[in-house]
């Protein structure tokens, strides 16, 4: 008995979900490389806000632009980077990204170690939800080791520009 291992994924294909503005394209989960990484991709629109600054207990992002522009801070440093440029976040320094310009943006997100693309997956319905239950919030970024600051929301929205989207 043979196995068939499926080794591409179209540019249509995958799991999607939404986290507000910020889309979550699953490519490769943990599983497929024994939990050394996961790829993500993230399409934004417009001065959108991927994320308001947090910080990940465990693991690394890396983030490759693909298109738009992508702004970024990491700790206290601002940073902006196009298309072809790899922008590295570390585990424990706290960091934010949103679109910083006035086209889509698109980013290749790996995250080191694997397991952290299940929080989008767990996130994704509470943030859609017409209330969000800020317990629930808490209990599942507890669970992925992230402390998320949303009391930066409307400070990055104000300081670059961004439109805000439930």
């Amino acid at each position: 008995m043979s196995t068939t291992v499926r080794h591409t994924l179209g540019p249509a294909e995958g799991e999607t979900v939404h986290l507000y503005a910020l889309g979550v394209r699953f490519m490769i989960a943990g599983s497929a490389t024994e939990g050394r990484f996961s790829l993500v991709e993230h399409p934004m629109p417009p001065r959108s806000l991927g994320s308001p600054v947090h910080t990940h207990r465990h693991e690394d992002e890396f983030s490759y632009v693909l298109e738009g522009r992508v702004g970024v801070q990491i700790g206290d440093a601002v940073l902006v980077a196009g298309p072809g440029e790899l922008v590295f976040k570390p585990r424990g320094i706290p960091h934010a990204f949103w679109n910083a310009g006035d086209e889509p943006a698109r980013l290749l997100e790996i995250i080191s170690r694997a397991g952290f693309e299940n929080y989008f997956r767990e996130m994704a319905p509470l943030l859609a939800a017409p209330a969000r239950d800020d317990a629930a919030v808490a209990a599942v970024a507890a669970r992925y080791g992230l402390d998320i600051d949303f009391s930066t929301i409307p400070v990055l929205a104000r300081r670059h520009g961004l439109r805000l989207e439930r």
